[in-house]
């Protein structure tokens, strides 16, 4: 379980009932590097263990600048490179229903971290996360961007994230019940 995960804001919402879809949505600046990097890896975990029947993914960014365009073609390239294709893949932008509509708002970093928790109705933010809090092997407490550095920053930002959506991935599966027996 990540460290301050609470309450969700949607009370319709049963943590025990596997037919309702759970809805992630992975926020950074810009919505073209790490988030779409997050939920492609995270979109083919949640494939790969049979899931993709109960959990649904998203990403946007906390700015507008990208909207419409597809992810940065190094971070393209980088998730290909490891067999994840992201090329669907459009920028959004933050929208105020996602605080509701999504059960997992998790950010790439303490900026967009703090300002989705500043702009989420009160009664939303238990939702909020930061992604790095879910892999407990790494030190590392926030995904760097590497939209101004090289190939090799867009590979880092793979390596946390395949570690982060494998514990956030449990976490989901403790906090709704999803034993991997009940899987199919």
């Amino acid at each position: 379980m990540a460290r301050g995960v609470t309450e969700f804001c949607n009370p319709s919402i049963d943590p025990g009932d596997q037919r309702s879809m759970i809805r992630v949505l992975f926020v950074c600046m810009g919505n073209i590097c790490r988030s779409p990097t997050a939920e492609g890896i995270f979109r083919q975990l949640v494939k790969s263990e049979g899931l993709a029947h109960l959990i649904e993914t998203d990403s946007a960014g906390t700015h507008d600048f990208h909207v419409g365009r597809p992810p940065d073609p190094r971070a393209m390239k980088a998730a290909a490179g490891r067999g994840i294709d992201i090329s669907d893949l459009r920028a959004r932008a933050v929208d105020e229903l996602d605080f509701t509509a999504f059960d997992w708002i998790i950010a790439m970093d303490s900026s967009n971290l703090a300002w989705l928790r500043a702009k989420a109705p009160a009664k939303c933010r238990g939702r909020i996360f930061a992604f790095m809090d879910f892999a407990s092997a790494l030190m590392e407490s926030e995904v760097p961007d590497p939209y101004f550095g090289g190939a090799n920053g867009f590979d880092y930002v793979l390596d946390l994230v395949d570690e982060s959506a494998r514990g956030l991935l449990q976490a989901i599966r403790d906090q709704h019940g999803i034993h991997h027996d009940a899987d199919n």
